[in-house]
């Protein structure tokens, strides 16, 4: 497929505000899509040229990417900045530059030529860029992207400048719009993972509703671009057959939530009751191959959102060599700061400034962490996803040795409501969340939140006992004092895992401080829209549309019923909202938006808040 034919699907895509369109659209496409090119899709689609996991960035700041921009176009870099402030999208700056300017090197070339540029291999980038006459193939930009995103050394950034500007100067005004965001991590497609799986089993399974079987294998892998070669080249039994691997982030098991010990032994009996850490997901990856010749010992450490974190914790790096009695495998883990002099936890708040990309040797000697491992997914070769959390946990016991990094959360098999709150109160005195309660027969579930796993908090105030994840859809314009600040007010919503879209539940005014407010708007200055995103619901019409990427953890006094907000809402009842709702913290540094609290949850707690 040639780029500018993608280009004009993306435009398509941009430009609705229906999901069930994004479906149709994406369905269309992929449709003429062959098989060696539905991978690379699946990753620009995402605006990537791997799967998240994959630390594969373009590394292109603004100033690069305009400088490039001014390159290819000819004019002063200053120019297209300045053109940037008035539209606040490079997409668009390009886009009527090349609207406005002639290149005649951009000639379409022959037929033969054309035919010669979508058959053949990827060529180098020096030939690419040699070559101005061909119109470039979905492969070959995907190629260069790639170049791009693995150029370092000397001259990095005029290398990656030579190499977009090369790109830009063959492509049309819509082609180049979609190019250039690219590598700025901007894409505005607005497309979650659900929906491409939609429009693959819409395509090959003949029905998007069965996206549930494609759910599986993509858990356990974590990669679209994989899941659709795979359902391109053997179908659906191929898909299945997908299975963990080291080095490969598997999408974590969630809990859902029950309101009090008595609850959760009514609905689960004998359960196995572990400490709810206030950190963030760490799963470590550990490979010790040995051959004749040589020795490797690797270890790559995920986040909950699938990011790689390995440079940012080299104390549980080094710990999972040390520990890990094993040659390979996968462990699932809650890194939190710990302070030794004092034998505490630290806060969620102090904890969270170990996730940065400078200052990090001077970081770990500030805040220390510890990796406390609830779970083991893989041993030696042999997946332990199907075996019963007792024996998993049998297993983590003998693989794991004492040390001062890792430590195993076994927890503790409890039967009777009134340890259940013992233990619960303990925790909550450590200062930790609470509980994670689990039946002791459950599988390992890779990506799915059921009452397998029960979480159990207590809040001081309010009726509600658990805080609620939400994510910011837009903003209200401030008055009075905060008029200066750009936001006054945040609308925010929560997921829809059946329909993958973002419904509202509350508008939020309090919980932040002056600086915060400000901040607002430096944190949602490139998640700006122009209209409502597509899979987003609502019924308020904010001031500024904000792309649903920004997770904030929010404490309310009750849910109530609301026909204002389309959480839960259907065409005979109401949603539901948030009471005096505010602002606890931010926590987009250690949650998508897809992982915010769903709607099912939400009704969940609804109906469980007065339940003593």
């Amino acid at each position: 497929m040639l780029f500018s034919k993608l280009a004009e699907y993306f435009e398509k895509l941009e430009a609705t505000s229906s999901r069930l369109l994004l479906i149709d659209i994406l369905t269309e496409l992929f449709r003429e899509i062959k098989t060696e090119e539905i991978g690379k899709v699946s990753y620009l689609i995402q605006g990537r040229v791997a799967p998240f996991y994959e630390p594969l960035e373009m590394g292109m700041a603004e100033k690069t990417v305009a400088a490039s921009i001014a390159k290819a176009y000819g004019i002063g870099r200053e120019e297209v900045l300045k053109e940037y402030g008035k539209v606040g999208d490079l997409g668009l700056v390009v886009q009527q530059l090349s609207d406005i300017k002639c290149h005649p090197e951009r000639s379409e070339g022959s037929q033969d030529s054309k035919s010669k540029s979508r058959d053949s291999s990827p060529p180098t980038a020096t030939q690419l860029l040699a070559d101005r006459n061909d119109k470039l193939n979905v492969s070959q930009v995907f190629h260069i992207l790639t170049q791009i995103a693995k150029t370092t050394g000397e001259g990095t950034v005029e290398k990656k400048q030579q190499l977009l500007v090369g790109l830009l100067k063959q492509m049309d005004a819509v082609s180049a719009k979609h190019l250039v965001r690219i590598p700025l991590g901007v894409s505005r497609l607005g497309i979650g993972d659900p929906t491409i799986l939609d429009a693959f089993a819409k395509l090959k399974l003949g029905d998007r509703s069965k996206r549930k079987l494609l759910e599986g294998g993509y858990n356990r892998v974590s990669d679209l671009g994989l899941i659709g070669e795979t359902l391109w080249q053997g179908g659906l039994e191929a898909v299945e057959k997908l299975e963990i691997q080291v080095g490969r982030p598997i999408r974590s098991q969630l809990a859902e939530r029950l309101p009090s010990g008595k609850t959760v032994i009514e609905k689960l009996g004998e359960v196995n009751a572990q400490r709810k850490l206030d950190g963030f997901r760490v799963q470590i990856h550990i490979d010790r191959r040995q051959s004749s010749a040589v020795s490797h010992q690797t270890v790559r450490l995920f986040s909950r959102n699938l990011e790689e974190t390995t440079p940012m914790f080299p104390e549980i790096a080094e710990g999972a060599i040390k520990q890990i009695k094993a040659k390979s495998a996968i462990l699932d883990c809650e890194a939190i700061g710990y302070n030794p002099a004092s034998d505490e936890f630290l806060p969620f708040q102090e904890t969270t400034q170990r996730r940065r990309k400078y200052g990090i040797a001077e970081m770990t000697k500030k805040i220390p962490l510890r990796a406390f491992c609830f779970d083991i997914l893989y041993k030696d070769g042999i997946s332990l996803i199907d075996l019963p959390l007792t024996e998993r946990l049998k297993e983590l016991k003998a693989v794991v040795a004492d040390g001062d990094t890792l430590v195993v959360e076994e927890g503790e098999m409890v039967s009777e409501a009134q340890r259940l709150q013992d233990l619960l109160d303990e925790a909550i005195s450590l200062g930790l969340e609470g509980l994670v309660v689990k039946r002791p027969d459950s599988k390992y579930e890779a990506g799915a939140r059921n009452f397998n796993w029960v979480k159990l908090k207590r809040h001081s105030s309010g009726e509600l006992k658990d805080t609620i994840d939400c994510v910011i859809l837009g903003y209200i314009f401030g008055k009075g004092k905060r008029s200066g600040f750009g936001a006054g007010s945040l609308l925010v919503g929560v997921y829809d895992d059946k329909k993958d879209e973002f419904v509202t539940v509350s508008k939020i005014g309090t919980g932040l401080s002056d600086e915060e407010w400000r901040g607002i708007e430096v944190k949602s200055q490139k998640l700006k829209v122009k209209s409502k995103p597509a899979r987003v619901n609502s019924l308020i019409i904010p001031s500024v549309w904000v792309e649903p990427r920004l997770v904030i953890e929010v404490l309310a006094d009750e849910i109530t019923r609301s026909p204002v907000h389309t959480a839960g809402k259907t065409e005979t009842e109401p949603g539901y909202a948030l009471r005096f709702p505010r602002l606890v913290q931010f926590r987009e540094a250690d949650k998508k938006a897809e992982d915010a609290t769903t709607v099912k949850e939400l009704i969940e707690m609804y109906k469980q808040q007065y339940k003593k």
